[in-house]
């Protein structure tokens, strides 16, 4: 019998790409947006805190098992920038052009331009769940000061995958799925809930 969590996100990307792993253990997401919650704030300096944040929130208000992620560029030669601020790194509105042209002008003053995108997870059977599931994933790059390509989304045209020759926003949905941050991510936490 399949079993229905609250995914804390309306993202239909998302939504897709996580039920599509989730069948294998028997779960189906459902966006938090179905069922009236907010967004959760998200205050905390690491991704695993608002991961964690945002599931409970999520789970809190339906009462149903929540996942959540927590995601971002970091790169090295600016200590791990923009990093839990990647979405709003240039400030209120969200904006990916502002982020990028900010996040190109920083790396200018620098040498290295190596990065990597970073997922975490979180699982919680109900809000208070003293033990949540968290996984993570990791995705070497390097951050390149001209775009390329049409896919993705965020940070991706700048973010050059050396092993493909490739930028994040070249390749295919089946290979970003395969290779990415969230996509390890999920295929660990899908391994853990097994």
């Amino acid at each position: 019998m399949t079993r229905k969590l609250v995914l804390a996100s309306n993202n239909a990307g998302k939504l897709k790409e996580f039920n599509e792993l989730l069948a294998t253990v028997d779960f189906s997401a459902h966006p938090q947006g179905e069922f009236g919650v907010p967004e959760a704030e998200e205050p905390f300096f690491t991704f695993v805190e608002n991961a964690l944040a945002k599931a409970r929130h999520a789970s809190r208000l339906t009462g149903l098992p929540a996942l959540a992620d927590d995601s971002g560029v970091c790169v090295n030669a600016l200590g791990g920038a923009p990093g839990v601020f990647s979405a709003r790194y240039a400030g209120e509105p969200k904006s990916d052009a502002r982020n990028n042209e900010k996040l190109v002008a920083e790396l200018a003053k620098h040498e290295d331009k190596s990065a990597y995108y970073y997922c975490v997870l979180v699982f919680v059977r109900h809000a208070d769940d003293p033990q949540p599931v968290i996984a993570d994933g990791r995705w070497n790059g390097v951050m390149m000061p001209e775009p390329r390509g049409e896919g993705g989304f965020g940070y991706d045209p700048y973010f050059h995958v050396p092993e493909l020759g490739k930028r994040a926003a070249e390749l295919s949905k089946e290979e970003k799925n395969r290779l990415s941050h969230r996509g390890q991510a999920l295929r660990a936490l899908v391994e853990k809930l097994k």
